[in-house]
């Protein structure tokens, strides 16, 4: 294919400049031939006679061109946020000004990725000497750093026999940033966000962590917490309340590897398990702990160092908000190991990966009893529900006989090797994909409020 066949059909493809022939023009000329050659049958008029006639309309036709704006007389203008949370909607505006003295009609493609949503082409109006805003909503499904750039934008006089297409460059740089519905609602109402999964927020023992205040005595206060002292100075039931004590090291370890693509109801095992590291990142760094994460698989893909303050939440957010599945096993030694040299302080470890990937791994098991003699390992892990199902399952045939028996086997392994763990003190739980943010940050608040750091 020759350069010049490339790009007139890069033209057509609405991807390069120039000017098109729109449909009724093709319709209008295709009437005027036929009627032509209808006229011309029963006559001696000759062919050339009738090739003059069809270009002379053809001419006549590119006056067409002389009521629609010079292309110096558009003006274009992107408006688009900086960062978009993955799987929500948002807007973006194009604005147009039309500084000509013509009215056009148009059509309009904006260059986005091919993971988000793309609603195009855009029609509409505009009138001679004013600007519009032409908005569409979008939808990013893959996180991480985008490039926008041309804008592909056509338009014709009220004739609309030819349109003249025009390439504009409008560098915008967005961030696809993970679903943070789960983190801002337990930001809004931590009770309220636990209470989903049947869970509250329960109260340490007697005497155990910092004094917070002093408030009115309600129904189901301890009466051992009753400040006489204030009661009898204001008349007035008073009791103090406390707190899990602050300070506290939380290190989540993010696992990126091959079983972590997984594909779920909505994104992947990974995207779920970001989602819930973020989620409990933020209730650590509202209460007051040192949050830090690690996020790995065949080697060390990110570490964000402890820090405390809502301030870090933003870190940890930039630092991970592009991380992917490696095609690769993790490497859980590795990564034990590297953490027993970078986290000196004693912390809570919370893993989240796959948990019957990780009942696999012998050598995992070396690391994490010695790392428990300093610190506290839990690990989260998505609940396989096709495995769940097929246990379930009726045995209706031989075949499903079968499978039911394999998924029960598989169960049956599971138990016994996450027993063989938690009898050396390493605890680990699974939760189905829409529970998981829930269950991790719920477990956060029961360690804490045990007091087991």
């Amino acid at each position: 294919m020759t350069e010049s066949s490339k790009n007139l059909l890069a033209r057509f493809l609405f991807q390069d400049k120039g000017i098109l022939p729109t449909k009724r023009l093709v319709l209008l000329y295709l009437l005027l031939s036929l009627g032509v050659t209808i006229w011309v049958t029963g006559t001696e008029v000759s062919w050339w006679y009738i090739a003059t006639i069809n270009i002379i309309v053809l001419l006549l036709s590119l006056v067409d061109l002389f009521f629609s704006p010079k292309k110096t007389q558009l003006h274009f203008k992107r408006r688009v946020t900086d960062e978009m949370e993955r799987g929500l909607v948002y807007p973006v505006t194009i604005e147009v000004s039309n500084a000509s003295a013509y009215p056009i009609g148009y059509q309009l493609i904006d260059s986005l990725p091919q993971s988000f949503t793309r609603p195009f082409p855009l029609s509409g109006t505009i009138a001679h000497d004013s600007a519009v805003k032409i908005t569409y909503e979008t939808t990013a499904q893959i996180r991480g750093k985008y490039q926008l750039g041309k804008l592909y934008f056509r338009y014709r006089s009220k004739l609309g026999l030819w349109e003249k297409q025009t390439t504009v460059e409008i560098a915008d740089s967005l961030k696809v940033i993970p679903d943070l519905s789960e983190t801002k609602q337990y930001l809004e109402n931590a009770q309220q966000f636990l209470l989903y999964d049947g869970l509250k927020i329960r109260k340490q023992r007697s005497g155990v962590g910092e004094f917070a205040k002093i408030r009115n005595y309600v129904v189901g206060d301890d009466p051992r917490k009753i400040n006489w002292r204030q009661t009898a100075k204001l008349q007035a039931v008073m009791t103090n309340e406390y707190e899990p004590e602050h300070g506290k090291y939380i290190t989540i370890l993010l696992d990126c590897g091959r079983m972590m693509g997984a594909e779920l109801k909505k994104g992947n095992r990974l995207e779920k398990a970001l989602e819930a590291a973020l989620t409990v990142a933020a209730a650590a760094l509202q209460k007051g702990d040192y949050v830090s994460l690690l996020a790995f698989s065949r080697d060390i893909k990110v570490y964000v160092p402890p820090a405390k303050g809502m301030d870090h939440l933003q870190t940890i957010l930039q630092a991970v908000y592009n991380v992917s599945v490696d095609a690769a096993e993790s490497n859980y030694g590795a990564v034990l190991q590297y953490l027993e040299m970078a986290q000196k302080k004693r912390s809570l470890l919370l893993l989240f990966s796959d948990v019957r990937s990780f009942l696999h791994e012998e050598t995992a098991l070396v690391y994490l009893q010695r790392l428990r003699k300093r610190h506290l390992f839990f690990m989260v892990g998505v609940e396989d529900q096709t495995l769940v199902k097929r246990t379930k399952a009726a045995p209706v045939d031989v075949q499903a006989a079968m499978l039911k028996s394999i998924a029960q086997q598989q169960q049956v392994f599971k138990k016994r090797e996450k027993h063989k763990w938690e009898k050396q003190g390493l605890q680990m739980i699974e939760a189905p994909e829409e529970k998981l943010a829930v269950t991790a940050v719920s477990h956060y608040i029961e360690l804490i409020n045990q007091n087991v750091l």
